[in-house]
Protein backbone atom coordinates (compact mmCIF):
# COMPACT_ATOMS: atom_id res chain seq x y z
CA UNK A 1 0.00 0.00 0.00
CA UNK A 2 1.32 3.29 -1.05
CA UNK A 3 0.56 5.96 1.73
CA UNK A 4 1.72 9.48 1.37
CA UNK A 5 1.55 12.40 3.73
CA UNK A 6 0.85 15.48 2.64
CA UNK A 7 1.63 19.01 4.81
CA UNK A 8 -0.84 21.78 3.59
CA UNK A 9 0.88 24.82 4.81
CA UNK A 10 -0.34 28.16 4.24
CA UNK A 11 1.38 31.37 4.75
CA UNK A 12 -1.20 33.71 5.41
CA UNK A 13 -2.67 32.62 8.63
CA UNK A 14 -5.09 35.28 9.73
CA UNK A 15 -4.06 34.97 13.40
CA UNK A 16 -0.42 34.22 13.04
CA UNK A 17 0.58 35.70 9.40
CA UNK A 18 3.92 34.31 8.13
CA UNK A 19 3.28 31.07 10.14
CA UNK A 20 5.04 28.42 8.32
CA UNK A 21 8.16 30.27 8.69
CA UNK A 22 8.20 31.08 12.51
CA UNK A 23 11.14 29.75 14.30
CA UNK A 24 11.06 27.52 16.67
CA UNK A 25 15.04 27.01 17.76
CA UNK A 26 17.15 27.08 14.84
CA UNK A 27 14.53 25.82 12.36
CA UNK A 28 11.21 27.15 11.00
CA UNK A 29 8.31 25.38 11.87
CA UNK A 30 7.38 23.57 8.50
CA UNK A 31 10.59 22.01 8.77
CA UNK A 32 10.00 20.66 12.38
CA UNK A 33 6.44 18.98 11.06
CA UNK A 34 8.13 17.97 8.25
CA UNK A 35 11.11 16.26 9.70
CA UNK A 36 8.59 14.73 12.44
CA UNK A 37 6.31 13.68 9.75
CA UNK A 38 9.16 11.60 8.00
CA UNK A 39 9.96 9.79 11.28
CA UNK A 40 6.61 7.61 10.36
CA UNK A 41 7.67 4.05 9.91
CA UNK A 42 3.93 4.16 7.40
CA UNK A 43 4.72 6.95 5.28
CA UNK A 44 6.25 6.52 1.90
CA UNK A 45 6.90 10.10 0.92
CA UNK A 46 6.02 13.16 2.76
CA UNK A 47 5.10 16.41 0.71
CA UNK A 48 4.56 20.19 1.46
CA UNK A 49 2.03 21.46 0.07
CA UNK A 50 2.09 25.81 0.09
CA UNK A 51 0.51 28.33 -1.89
CA UNK A 52 3.47 30.72 -1.42
CA UNK A 53 6.88 31.12 -2.78
CA UNK A 54 8.79 31.96 0.25
CA UNK A 55 7.25 28.75 1.86
CA UNK A 56 8.53 26.72 -0.84
CA UNK A 57 11.87 28.06 -0.94
CA UNK A 58 12.35 27.90 2.74
CA UNK A 59 10.99 24.17 2.00
CA UNK A 60 14.20 23.47 -0.50
CA UNK A 61 16.77 24.26 1.45
CA UNK A 62 16.32 21.60 3.58
CA UNK A 63 15.25 19.15 0.67
CA UNK A 64 11.63 18.73 1.14
CA UNK A 65 9.83 17.78 -1.58
CA UNK A 66 7.36 21.01 -1.77
CA UNK A 67 4.55 21.86 -4.82
CA UNK A 68 2.45 25.35 -5.20
CA UNK A 69 -0.89 24.83 -5.17
CA UNK A 70 -3.21 27.46 -6.60
CA UNK A 71 -3.81 30.58 -3.74
CA UNK A 72 -7.94 30.30 -4.01
CA UNK A 73 -8.11 27.05 -2.47
CA UNK A 74 -10.59 27.32 -0.32
CA UNK A 75 -9.02 24.81 3.15
CA UNK A 76 -6.02 23.08 3.53
CA UNK A 77 -7.66 19.70 2.52
CA UNK A 78 -7.96 20.87 -1.06
CA UNK A 79 -4.33 22.00 -1.24
CA UNK A 80 -3.96 18.11 -0.04
CA UNK A 81 -5.86 16.82 -2.91
CA UNK A 82 -4.47 19.09 -5.13
CA UNK A 83 -1.15 17.61 -5.07
CA UNK A 84 -2.41 14.09 -4.35
CA UNK A 85 -4.23 14.26 -7.68
CA UNK A 86 -0.94 16.04 -9.65
CA UNK A 87 1.83 14.46 -8.10
CA UNK A 88 0.97 11.40 -5.74
CA UNK A 89 -1.06 9.61 -8.42
CA UNK A 90 0.21 6.56 -7.63
CA UNK A 91 -0.91 6.72 -3.42
CA UNK A 92 -3.25 4.37 -2.56
CA UNK A 93 -4.09 6.36 0.96
CA UNK A 94 -3.02 10.49 1.74
CA UNK A 95 -2.54 11.94 5.23
CA UNK A 96 -3.45 15.11 5.94
CA UNK A 97 -0.88 16.41 8.65
CA UNK A 98 -1.29 19.59 9.83
CA UNK A 99 1.55 22.30 9.40
CA UNK A 100 1.31 23.95 12.68
CA UNK A 101 2.27 21.05 15.18
CA UNK A 102 6.41 21.16 15.54
CA UNK A 103 6.07 18.28 17.47
CA UNK A 104 3.50 16.09 16.70
CA UNK A 105 4.98 12.67 17.44
CA UNK A 106 5.25 10.48 14.19
CA UNK A 107 3.61 7.27 16.35
CA UNK A 108 0.13 9.65 15.80
CA UNK A 109 0.41 9.83 12.29
CA UNK A 110 1.11 5.64 12.64
CA UNK A 111 -1.99 5.11 15.20
CA UNK A 112 -4.49 6.93 12.39
CA UNK A 113 -3.08 5.58 9.36
CA UNK A 114 -3.27 1.77 10.85
CA UNK A 115 -7.05 1.16 10.58
CA UNK A 116 -7.04 1.92 6.78
CA UNK A 117 -4.22 -0.79 6.37
CA UNK A 118 -5.86 -3.39 8.33
CA UNK A 119 -9.29 -3.04 7.69
CA UNK A 120 -10.38 -2.22 3.52
CA UNK A 121 -13.93 -0.61 4.87
CA UNK A 122 -12.86 2.43 6.37
CA UNK A 123 -11.91 5.36 4.20
CA UNK A 124 -11.24 8.01 6.20
CA UNK A 125 -9.57 8.02 9.63
CA UNK A 126 -8.41 10.46 12.42
CA UNK A 127 -7.71 10.94 16.05
CA UNK A 128 -9.00 12.24 19.32
CA UNK A 129 -7.37 12.13 23.10
CA UNK A 130 -9.65 12.50 26.49
CA UNK A 131 -10.11 15.50 28.05
CA UNK A 132 -9.96 15.61 31.65
CA UNK A 133 -9.95 19.48 32.73
CA UNK A 134 -13.19 21.63 32.35
CA UNK A 135 -11.26 24.91 30.96
CA UNK A 136 -10.79 22.34 27.77
CA UNK A 137 -14.10 21.31 27.63
CA UNK A 138 -15.50 24.49 27.55
CA UNK A 139 -12.93 25.47 25.27
CA UNK A 140 -14.66 26.27 21.53
CA UNK A 141 -10.84 26.35 20.10
CA UNK A 142 -10.88 22.89 21.44
CA UNK A 143 -12.88 20.69 19.23
CA UNK A 144 -14.46 17.69 21.28
CA UNK A 145 -15.68 14.46 19.01
CA UNK A 146 -18.11 11.86 20.46
CA UNK A 147 -18.17 8.34 18.78
CA UNK A 148 -19.82 4.84 18.62
CA UNK A 149 -18.87 1.52 20.06
CA UNK A 150 -17.10 0.96 17.00
CA UNK A 151 -15.14 4.14 17.28
CA UNK A 152 -16.95 5.93 13.88
CA UNK A 153 -17.58 8.93 14.70
CA UNK A 154 -20.93 10.67 15.70
CA UNK A 155 -20.48 14.54 16.14
CA UNK A 156 -17.50 16.98 16.46
CA UNK A 157 -18.33 19.97 18.20
CA UNK A 158 -16.89 23.07 19.25
CA UNK A 159 -19.69 23.14 22.60
CA UNK A 160 -18.93 20.35 25.22
CA UNK A 161 -20.18 16.98 23.78
CA UNK A 162 -21.89 14.89 24.95
CA UNK A 163 -24.28 17.01 27.54
CA UNK A 164 -24.38 15.65 31.14
CA UNK A 165 -28.03 15.82 32.44
CA UNK A 166 -27.37 14.73 35.89
CA UNK A 167 -24.54 17.19 36.72
CA UNK A 168 -23.78 15.67 40.20
CA UNK A 169 -22.12 13.08 38.07
CA UNK A 170 -20.16 15.87 35.96
CA UNK A 171 -16.46 14.99 38.09
CA UNK A 172 -17.23 11.34 37.61
CA UNK A 173 -17.68 11.37 34.21
CA UNK A 174 -15.15 13.59 33.19
CA UNK A 175 -12.44 11.05 35.12
CA UNK A 176 -14.18 8.40 33.37
CA UNK A 177 -12.81 9.39 29.70
CA UNK A 178 -15.99 10.18 28.41
CA UNK A 179 -15.37 13.33 27.02
CA UNK A 180 -12.75 13.67 23.87
CA UNK A 181 -10.56 16.44 21.97
CA UNK A 182 -10.41 15.74 18.26
CA UNK A 183 -6.82 15.59 17.41
CA UNK A 184 -6.75 17.30 13.12
CA UNK A 185 -5.26 14.83 11.79
CA UNK A 186 -7.09 12.81 8.93
CA UNK A 187 -6.08 9.99 6.56
CA UNK A 188 -8.07 9.24 3.42
CA UNK A 189 -8.43 6.43 1.11
CA UNK A 190 -7.37 8.35 -2.07
CA UNK A 191 -10.60 8.10 -3.86
CA UNK A 192 -12.84 9.15 -0.39
CA UNK A 193 -10.29 12.53 -0.10
CA UNK A 194 -11.39 13.33 -4.14
CA UNK A 195 -14.82 12.85 -3.01
CA UNK A 196 -14.99 14.97 -0.02
CA UNK A 197 -13.49 17.90 -1.53
CA UNK A 198 -15.60 18.00 -4.46
CA UNK A 199 -18.76 18.00 -1.94
CA UNK A 200 -20.15 21.74 -1.10
CA UNK A 201 -19.78 23.11 2.32
CA UNK A 202 -22.62 21.87 4.68
CA UNK A 203 -24.65 23.90 6.85
CA UNK A 204 -23.75 22.09 9.78
CA UNK A 205 -20.03 22.38 8.87
CA UNK A 206 -20.71 25.84 8.66
CA UNK A 207 -22.57 26.56 11.60
CA UNK A 208 -19.38 24.74 13.78
CA UNK A 209 -16.65 26.15 11.53
CA UNK A 210 -15.47 22.32 10.71
CA UNK A 211 -14.97 20.89 7.77
CA UNK A 212 -15.60 16.97 8.87
CA UNK A 213 -19.19 17.63 9.59
CA UNK A 214 -19.50 17.78 5.75
CA UNK A 215 -18.40 14.14 5.70
CA UNK A 216 -21.03 12.86 8.34
CA UNK A 217 -23.36 14.93 6.85
CA UNK A 218 -22.93 13.37 3.63
CA UNK A 219 -22.81 9.65 5.04
CA UNK A 220 -19.17 9.30 5.05
CA UNK A 221 -17.65 7.32 8.12
CA UNK A 222 -15.08 8.81 10.25
CA UNK A 223 -13.09 5.98 12.17
CA UNK A 224 -11.60 7.67 15.70
CA UNK A 225 -8.46 6.04 16.86
CA UNK A 226 -7.58 7.47 20.65
CA UNK A 227 -3.85 7.95 21.20
CA UNK A 228 -1.95 8.20 24.04
CA UNK A 229 0.48 10.81 22.40
CA UNK A 230 -0.05 14.59 22.97
CA UNK A 231 0.80 17.14 20.73
CA UNK A 232 0.86 21.08 20.25
CA UNK A 233 -0.89 23.24 17.82
CA UNK A 234 0.19 26.41 17.07
CA UNK A 235 -2.92 28.90 15.98
CA UNK A 236 -1.65 32.19 17.83
CA UNK A 237 1.24 34.55 18.67
CA UNK A 238 1.12 32.72 22.70
CA UNK A 239 0.96 29.16 21.01
CA UNK A 240 4.34 30.14 19.14
CA UNK A 241 5.87 31.60 22.50
CA UNK A 242 4.38 28.34 24.09
CA UNK A 243 6.33 26.03 21.41
CA UNK A 244 9.28 28.23 21.85
CA UNK A 245 9.58 27.56 25.12
CA UNK A 246 8.64 24.10 24.56
CA UNK A 247 11.13 23.26 22.14
CA UNK A 248 14.06 25.06 25.06
CA UNK A 249 12.12 22.94 28.01
CA UNK A 250 12.21 19.72 26.71
CA UNK A 251 13.25 19.65 22.91
CA UNK A 252 16.29 21.37 22.73
CA UNK A 253 18.90 19.05 24.76
CA UNK A 254 17.37 15.72 22.75
CA UNK A 255 18.41 17.20 19.16
CA UNK A 256 22.02 17.89 20.34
Amino acid sequence: MNIVGVIPARYASTRLPGKPLAQIGDKPMIQRVYERASKSTLLGRVIVATDDKRVKKACKKFDAEVYLTSSVLPSGTDRVAAVAREHAKDADVVVNIQGDEPFIPPQMIDQAVEPLIFDPTVVMATLAKPIHDVESLGSPSIVKVVFDYENYALYFSRSPIPFIRDQHRFGELLRANLFHRHVGLYVYRREALFEFTEIEPTDLERAEALEQLRALEHGIKIKVVETEYESLAVDTPEDLETARRYWDEYVKDEEQ
